[in-house]
């Protein structure tokens, strides 16, 4: 297996949108073998505990359709369809390496006939106004340098009443356990990231994006600039990650007016 040892990656405070981009991409393309390993073991499961907290608060009453936003190797995709079986799921992502990983599990579970893939990007969904029940990212948000335009069309393709879900690490607000979290992200990640990933810096990297993302209440707000209403930030595991649920307000109904189409 190829090491790259010596890659570095700037902090995300320290790049452009444009080059972070870029490094988001080299990063999810480089570690996409070991990436569902290392989730399981660098989380002790947790994230599959996570993604069925976030599975079990999607609400599905008019289209019966998902969408699951920087979708990676489909593990949210996968659980809602395995949770909700009448629905049907659309996964995107824009690095293809990622993907390719989704669809091999996807047909492993017999699911090609209800999860479909997409390559596209978060800022420029392809889908018309009001197509889904819920849109939903895990562990994705924190890699799109423009996080409000990117909520702002997660809004959009959700129908009046739906949820829109993000699931995201974050850094832990009691001092306790920002020590703790602080050790693990800082010197225990990077070593168990040298033992097993092909690109142990995307681990750094990792420690450096959870480090610097907006607290809950923050983020929240970002939601609400979005134009969701009635926020939920659910803390799991000491608030190291929250759930965050936004809904769509209800808009009274208007037939002159025709879904607005990207793509």
């Amino acid at each position: 297996m190829e090491k790259h040892e010596s890659r570095r990656y700037p902090s995300v405070k320290a790049v452009s949108d444009a080059d972070r981009i870029n490094m988001v991409k080299e990063i999810f393309a480089t570690i996409t073998g070991k990436y569902d390993f290392l989730n399981r073991l660098l989380s002790l499961r947790q994230d599959v505990a996570w993604r069925r907290r976030a599975v079990g608060a999607m609400r599905f009453f008019k289209t019966r359709r998902l969408l699951d936003m920087a979708t990676g190797t489909g593990d949210l995709a996968i659980e809602a369809a395995l949770a909700h079986p009448a629905i049907q799921v659309i996964g995107m992502d824009f690095v293809g390496e990622m993907m390719g990983e989704a669809r091999k599990k996807i047909d492993c579970k017999k699911l090609s006939g209800r999860i479909s893939l997409v390559q596209a990007d978060a800022l420029r969904i392809p889908a018309a106004d009001n197509s889904f029940d819920v849109s939903a990212i895990a562990f994705g948000i924190r890699n799109i340098p423009e996080r409000l335009a990117a909520l702002k069309e997660m809004t959009r393709v959700v129908v009046p009443g739906g949820r829109v879900l993000v699931l995201e690490m974050t850094f832990p607000r009691r001092l306790f356990f920002q020590k703790i979290y602080d050790v693990y992200l800082n010197r225990l990640l990077p070593r168990l990231a040298r033992a097993f990933s092909p690109n142990p810096a995307a681990y750094e990297y990792l420690a450096d994006s959870i480090m610097n993302f907006p607290t809950a209440p923050q983020f929240a707000r970002l939601m609400e600039q979005a134009g969701l209403t009635d926020i939920e930030m659910h803390p799991l595991t000491f608030g190291i990650t929250y759930l965050h649920v936004g809904h769509k307000p209800q808009m009274p109904s208007r037939p002159d007016r025709e879904d607005h189409k990207r793509g």
